[in-house]
């Protein structure tokens, strides 16, 4: 059966790898899987088992289920193949249909339940396989990832204890759908080939042609993941080969032939965008919506095709075109749930207002969308964070270890036995020894790593300690010498001042002096700056900490700073918010963050250019944001922009000193608030700056 595994990534990489996971598709597995020596009762129970299919093909799935239920009353001993399969039905229908994660938990451990010894895990191999693998996908998607990681593990044992290479497939499919999740797709490339080769043992059904056209399809969707097209390429046209060659022996699923070649397209069309072969790429994605946007066919992946071309008209400027996709996709999220399709669709709503100037709006959708990938990269991080191949190694050891146990129980009978044999018990005294002898040995060999172990962690606790002294001393000495420099460049500053307003001097010493001026008092501001850099200590601004009205804070800021935005003939338009709010804070650390913030956007505005100054209220917390028309920050040095002392400081637009301090003092002052800072900028064309502070306080 395909797996029925969430995904972990962007739905954009994941989900053709589900090409189709209807129970409609396993159930046609149920009806051809059968065990060595069938009976007449199971050929009776294939038929019934037949007759429910077609109920749920036609769309009553319900119906199907109470079919089976009332059909299955006249077993009156039903067998073990066919209790599997009615739990086995039932499982499917909750798991796909219903969506009820608890119970399908209990028909798989029902299924399981059936092999509850040795033998008849052995003799029903492949059918406790699948049992396993089914536990493991419920499990899965309540991220017990380690629980789930040994039920498929137990799936593998049983294929490789039957030597059954056909259930080897379905698991390391499995393997491959999580290798292509945590993104690393070599590796699932590499699973999804190896399956291939292991299905084509499978007995020759339409679920095994289905699941060997899938696994092409996949192998080729992990290399155009990573960039190797050609490949991609030739594995998706392989699939297309494949279908057409030998899918007219299943013509009566005709309409699942239908779905995969048009989940191929927009695999295709993935490859065609990559190569900027926009024309080929959107005729390859209206073939494949015409198909699976129809009812019972995959309307996910119809939705996420809509997605893709929506990014051709949006790369095209065709905006007339994407918004009426846009529109389309939008009425299908209340029937078609995906969080990842709802996050790329934000994101091209609100890149779509940017273009029509619509602020307002797009600010909206950003908002929306950061939402959005925050839930998906923290339902995310689990799966990415887990370590597959080390927790299968150590299943691997687990079991390899059951093994040696299990023999070393056989090799104690043995030896009880040869106890009788007199001959036997030197053998015996010497083996135990030599045991006896290793396990010291061991336990001293363990000794000594936990020394080592213990001696570097103190060794690292010292070094910490070290540090944090090193660092407080820095701040000290910073401060005491910006403290003592402070006062004789301020004589200085204030002895020029006086000198340059005499008259006595020639224009050439009155330049000079003006020079000294303005130096000593850019040198004064960048002694403040440092002080102020190295002040911001979490305690020291809750200690400040006070209820202060923002509406209050947020105008007396600006005020201050019309006169030096009327210097420059620029405009700061200020919009509050209609409520009053107070914010536990510290008053002047935020006053100085506003102030800095949009002293920066005077500073790299030109002439009368306006400055917008923005408080808006997001329920759990209020969002200042201060907007520029000015010169923006350049790619290359944003990743800088807060840090202290940073290469990215630049002259202002009248060619205004910049120290590179006063962003790093923001972010400390905002962090040590529990609140967040950041920007938006294109080069030349302005930033915005935004903060957000919780209304609660710490």
């Amino acid at each position: 059966m395909l797996c029925p595994l969430n995904s972990n990534s962007v739905w954009h990489s994941f989900k053709n790898l589900l090409l189709f996971t209807g129970a409609a598709f396993i159930f046609l597995f149920i009806s051809s899987c059968t065990p060595p020596g069938i009976s007449t009762t199971d050929a009776e129970y294939d038929k019934i088992l037949d007759t429910a299919n077609r109920l749920y093909d036609g769309g009553a799935q319900k119906k199907a289920i109470q079919y089976l239920d009332l059909a299955t009353i006249k077993f009156k001993h039903p067998g073990i193949s066919q209790k599997y399969y009615y739990y086995q039905y039932h499982y499917n229908y909750y798991y796909h249909e219903i969506n009820n994660k608890e119970k399908a938990l209990l028909y798989a451990d029902d299924m399981l339940n059936l092999f509850d010894s040795h033998d008849k895990q052995l003799k029903y191999a492949p059918l406790y396989g699948q049992s396993n693998f089914f536990k493991g996908d419920v499990l899965f998607d309540e991220n017990k990832f380690a629980e789930a990681y040994q039920y498929y593990y137990q799936g593998k044992i049983a294929g490789n204890s039957s030597f059954d290479d056909c259930t080897l497939g379905d698991y390391t499919y499995r393997m491959g759908m999580i290798m292509y999740k945590q993104e690393h797709y070599r590796l699932a490339a590499a699973y999804f080939k190896q399956s291939s080769a292991q299905t084509n043992t499978c007995t020759w059904t339409f679920r095994s042609f289905y699941r060997r056209q899938e696994l092409l399809s996949n192998t080729g969707l992990s290399y155009s993941k990573i960039d190797e097209l050609d490949s991609a390429m030739a594995f998706y046209n392989e699939a297309l080969h494949y279908i057409d060659s030998t899918g007219v022996q299943f013509h009566l699923r005709n309409d699942l032939l239908i779905v995969a070649r048009a989940v191929i397209y927009g695999n295709e069309a993935d490859i065609c965008i990559k190569q900027k072969n926009y024309t080929l790429a959107e005729n390859l994605l209206k073939k494949s919506i015409v198909v699976n946007l129809q009812k019972g066919h995959d309307n996910q992946d119809g939705q996420l095709s809509e997605l893709k071309l929506a990014h051709i008209y949006e790369m095209e400027n065709r905006s007339d075109s994407l918004i009426n996709v846009l529109n389309n996709v939008r009425l299908q999220f209340d029937t078609i749930k995906n969080q990842d399709a709802e996050a790329d669709w934000t994101m091209l709503m609100a890149n779509y207002y940017i273009k029509k100037d619509n602020v307002k709006k797009a600010y909206g959708y950003l908002m929306r969308f950061d939402v959005l990938k925050d839930s998906i990269n923290n339902r995310n991080k689990m799966l990415k964070e887990a370590d597959v191949t080390q927790q299968m190694k150590r299943l691997e050891k687990n079991y390899e270890f059951a093994a040696l146990k299990k023999n070393n129980k056989l090799q104690h009978l043995y030896l009880s036995i040869a106890v009788v044999f007199g001959a036997m018990l030197l053998l015996i005294i010497s083996l135990i020894l030599s045991n006896w002898r290793k396990s010291r040995k061991n336990l001293k060999v363990l000794d000594s790593l936990n020394y080592k172990i213990k001696d570097q962690n103190h060794n690292l606790e010292h070094a910490l300690t070290e540090l944090n002294i090193s660092s407080l001393e820095k701040d000290r000495i910073l401060r005491t010498v910006a403290h003592d420099l402070r006062n004789p460049l301020g004589g200085v500053a204030s002895l020029t001042a006086l000198m340059a307003a005499e008259s006595e001097y020639t224009d050439e010493q009155k330049e000079l002096i003006n020079l000294i001026k303005e130096t000593s008092n850019n040198s004064i501001e960048l002694i403040n700056e440092i002080l102020d850099a190295t002040e911001n200590s979490a305690t020291k601004v809750n200690r400040d900490k006070e209820l202060v009205e923002i509406n209050s804070l947020l105008s007396n800021s600006v005020e201050l700073l019309r006169f030096k935005a009327a210097e420059k003939d620029q405009e700061i338009i200020l919009e509050l918010i209609e409520t009053p709010v107070e914010l536990f804070i510290a008053r002047e650390k935020i006053w100085r963050v506003i102030s800095n913030l949009i002293s920066n956007a005077i500073k790299f505005s030109k002439q009368n250019s306006p400055i917008f100054v923005k408080l808006t209220d997001n329920g759990s917390y209020i969002t200042i944001s201060v907007k520029d028309n000015g010169i923006g920050i350049p790619d290359d040095i944003k990743h800088n922009i807060f840090n202290m002392f940073t290469d990215a400081k630049r002259p202002g637009t009248n060619g205004e000193k910049s120290f590179g301090l006063g962003l790093s003092i923001c972010k400390q002052i905002i962090e040590n608030h529990n609140g967040n800072i950041w920007f938006e900028s294109e080069d030349g064309k302005g930033s915005t700056f935004f903060i957000s502070l919780n209304k609660l306080g710490d």
